[in-house]
């Protein structure tokens, strides 16, 4: 499958409101095409038509169902979590030469960071990863919270085959050969890939379509939509004291809109008149969010009038 190619060739009627007489076939150019096409993320075509379902009802009313097939290897911001509900994306992809060894060869797939244990308190995990046991004399293990192996037991284990008792390696890293500074817990588990993919979700753009009402950026990636920057990474600016990077990213890059103030009424007037006044002498130019000029306007139609104090610089 292909970004271009038609998958379904589909017509709507021009006309949906009218019924139309009983049994009366419409003529072809009552019909618009309307086809559905596969949009799949870009430069990525190996995607397969995996099933096609058909399906229909009484009232010659027809459903097409495609599921959609593609092979794709984990990259950065990908999404996976364990069974125990511990999700987290990818951060970094090493070589494995790179990578962290135990002093049994055994170089570790996925590296977790253990600050999402205690908030979690996912303690299941734990006993999954304490199945290293199992592993070892390769008999059947019970991981269920009500009861069979105690962590003790699987902790005699480990150490009847040489190992640390609380389940521990001594780990050797691998970009300068010297040992681990700590010991490092360790054992067998089961991920999952989840959907949340980074190439599904990519987006950015520079210049794109804007609101009707607030003329500001659109919002969303399947409406060419801005990045939002939210009131905290707001207040990180104001901590930093970024005051012209602010201006730019609120009102300059969004929805800076200029306008003719009277200094001496202080509302926003016409470019080359002000109306209450019946004067042109007093106008001031001045940039404002145009959300800003519209809040004053809807103010204005409840009969509240805020108006403007111009000072000179």
């Amino acid at each position: 499958m292909q970004s271009v190619n038609k998958e379904v060739d589909k017509v709507t009627p021009n006309n949906t409101r009218e019924d139309q007489p009983g049994g009366e076939v419409l003529p072809p150019a009552a019909y618009r095409p309307t086809p559905l096409t596969y949009k799949g993320p870009h430069g990525h075509d190996h995607t397969y038509v995996d099933k096609v379902m058909l399906s229909g009802n009484k009232n010659d009313t027809h459903l097409i169902k495609l599921r959609i097939r593609s092979t794709r290897r984990p990259e950065l911001g990908d999404k996976f979590s364990s069974r125990h509900g511990q999700k987290g994306v990818v951060g970094r992809v090493v070589a494995q030469e790179d990578m962290p060894f135990s002093d049994h060869g055994i170089c570790p797939d996925i590296i977790m960071n253990p600050h999402g244990f205690p908030s979690r308190m996912t303690v299941g995990k734990m006993i999954e990863l304490a199945g290293k046991a199992g592993v070892l004399d390769g008999q059947i293990r019970f991981g269920t919270a009500f009861g069979g192996d105690s962590v003790d037991s699987c902790s005699k284990v480990l150490v009847r085959h040489s190992f640390h008792y609380l389940g521990k390696d001594f780990m050797t890293s691998g970009l300068s050969g010297e040992p681990l500074s700590a010991y490092i817990f360790c054992g067998p588990i089961y991920y999952q890939k989840l959907k949340h993919m980074v190439i599904d979700k990519m987006h950015a753009r520079a210049r794109g379509p804007r609101q009707v009402l607030t003329r500001q950026p659109t919002e969303g990636r399947s409406r060419e939509g801005g990045l939002r920057l939210g009131e905290m990474e707001r207040d990180c600016l104001i901590g930093y004291g970024a005051s012209m990077l602010l201006n730019e990213r609120l009102m300059t890059s969004s929805d800076g809109f200029r306008v003719h103030v009277c200094s001496k009424c202080g509302l926003i007037a016409r470019p080359q008149w002000c109306q209450p006044c019946r004067s042109r002498d007093h106008l001031q130019q001045l940039e404002i969010p145009y959300a800003c000029k519209l809040l004053f306007q809807e103010l204005q139609s409840m009969n509240i009038v805020p108006r403007l104090r111009l000072e000179a610089k």
